[in-house]
């Protein structure tokens, strides 16, 4: 136990390495925050979900005490705490009369939506406390997207303004009003951005989770250490209580405050498992028919080609595959 443990405190203090290295702000450094929550899972899969609680803790203690509390507190909320709760909850089992029954893939996806939209809140609120501060940081944000040349349209009003002032009688004046719309235009523009970013991001971060537990398990897997059985993943079906968390996302957006962020986070991250929910299905009912190669080809050239504007199709897929429920009759089990 205390060889896990502290195989445990070595993987949290090498993704909070990986966590630290934002701060340079680098290529680089973000590419290694990118898999920062790797070493938790890894070692939640391969040792036991108590190793990556010993990560959690370590890696938190790291930089709360090196760093900032806020590295700290982020790290947490945003990284160490979603990975130990992937981990555990994968690892679940229980014993049933026909032997031992893992935890179902498809409540597994379900969660990986939820805790990608609750990590998305909490590091909001470790972020900014006050929800006024955050809507400030949030608008700034969308208006960077929105406008990246920031003062262009103020620097255009006042050439307007000066090109009227010093024209000659009977010349042409600009007319009068239209860099004024148009900062208003932006402005409604971002207003609305900002209202979805939320949603973006959970989505984001959903697709993320799931990688990474994919790959961790596979790691886990290669070096023999996996505790559970490779599952079927293309057989995953999501519970209908996800479509009713959904429909709950959707009416707690109506919110005011955080709760409103969190009902719009859940909905861009339950978006993005339905997504995956519809993957699965396509693969699973291509299975036996003849040129099942080429139609996964296929869709994953219109994927790549869409930049992912047919995931709109495949979360369809996917809420009409929880909702109905008919997959076809299985024969063996494929690969």
């Amino acid at each position: 136990m205390t060889q896990t443990l502290l195989i445990g405190v070595g993987a949290g203090l090498v993704s909070a390495l990986l966590f630290g290295v934002l701060l340079k702000a680098s290529a680089l450094a973000i590419g290694l925050y990118l898999v920062a929550p790797l070493p938790i899972l890894i070692v939640g899969l391969g040792w036991s979900h108590r190793a990556a609680l010993a990560a959690v803790v370590a890696g938190c203690l790291a930089l709360l005490l090196a760093v900032e509390p806020f590295m700290g507190m982020a790290f947490a909320a945003y990284v160490a705490l979603p990975a130990w709760w992937l981990a555990y909850l994968t690892l679940l089992g229980r014993e049933t009369a026909s032997g031992l029954e893992w935890y179902p893939t498809g409540r597994l996806l379900g969660w990986i939506g939820a805790t990608a939209g609750l990590s998305f809140v909490a590091m909001a609120v470790v972020s900014s406390p006050s929800f006024s501060s955050y809507e400030v940081q949030v608008r700034r944000l969308s208006q960077s997207i929105i406008d990246p040349r920031g003062g262009a349209s103020t620097a255009g009003s006042e050439a307007d303004k000066a090109g009227s002032n010093n024209a000659e009688p009977g010349q042409a004046v600009p007319e009068a009003g239209r860099s004024d719309t148009n900062d208003v235009t932006r402005e409604e523009m971002a207003d609305a951005f900002a209202k979805v970013i939320p949603a973006l991001a959970a989505h984001g971060l959903a697709m993320l989770l799931t990688l990474y537990l994919w790959a961790a398990a596979r790691i886990v897997a290669v070096s023999g250490r996996l505790l559970r059985p490779w599952p079927d993943l293309p057989s995953t079906k999501m519970p209908r209580a996800c479509l009713v968390a959904l429909a709950g996302a959707a009416i707690l957006s109506l919110a005011p405050g955080y709760a409103g962020v969190l009902g719009v986070a859940l909905i861009g991250a339950f978006t993005a498992v339905f997504a995956l929910q519809g993957l699965a299905a396509f693969h699973d009912s291509s299975r036996g028919r003849p040129g099942r190669g080429f139609m996964l080809f296929a869709m994953y050239m219109v994927l790549f080609v869409t930049q992912g504007i047919a995931l709109l199709a495949l979360t369809l897929f996917g809420l009409a595959d929880t909702a109905l429920d008919r997959r076809r009759p299985k024969g063996p089990a494929a690969s």
